[in-house]
């Protein structure tokens, strides 16, 4: 059983079919978790070594490892059920969007760190490190995730694979998907 699967089976039942019909999204948000982890991670052991005096720069190496990490996890895992591209061109449009997506993340740490310019000696290392906190990892991974979540199903992972019978398509049912996924389809 999958993690979405073990979340979605805790749910109460009244809610869990609205779970079942959005699982794609909680596959996608504990892909972001994992990937928000990650980037954190590198982000901090960046930030408070070698690139103590270029917080944007070092948000920007942890954004880029992370996209990595997240094209996998989503691929293989998140939106498994859609495709209908070639893989060079799907890989391709992925990365565009996220490469956005981290734009659009480190935005709020570029106002907080030079606009408002919330950084040593200006304010203390504890105040600079949360203000980073909030405007990297809260605002703009909030904004950052609504945009991709969003763009992924638009633009990169667009068609749910679907089966034809004669000559009408016939659409898996949520249902389908997550029997399918338990492995009793």
């Amino acid at each position: 059983m999958s993690l979405a699967d073990v979340v979605i089976s805790r749910i109460p039942h009244p809610f869990r079919g609205f779970a079942i019909q959005h699982r794609e999204f909680i596959k996608f948000a504990i892909v972001g978790g994992t990937t928000f982890i990650f980037d954190m991670a590198i982000f901090y052991t960046l930030k408070l070594t070698i690139l103590a005096d270029n917080p944007v720069t070092a948000k920007i190496i942890a954004g880029v490892m992370a996209v990595i990490l997240s094209y996998v996890l989503n691929r293989e895992w998140s939106f498994k059920n859609r495709g209908g591209r070639e893989r060079h061109h799907e890989a391709f449009l992925f990365f565009v969007v996220s490469g956005i997506g981290v734009v659009i993340a480190f935005i709020p740490l570029w106002v907080s760190s030079y606009v408002l310019e919330l950084r040593v000696p200006n304010v203390s290392l504890t105040t600079e490190n949360i203000a980073d906190f909030i405007s990297a990892y809260l605002i703009g991974n909030i904004l950052q995730m609504l945009f991709r979540f969003w763009a992924m199903r638009r633009y990169v992972f667009p068609d749910e694979f679907v089966a034809t019978a004669g000559s009408a398509v016939i659409l898996p049912t949520p249902e389908d998907l997550f029997e399918e996924e338990l492995g009793h389809a």
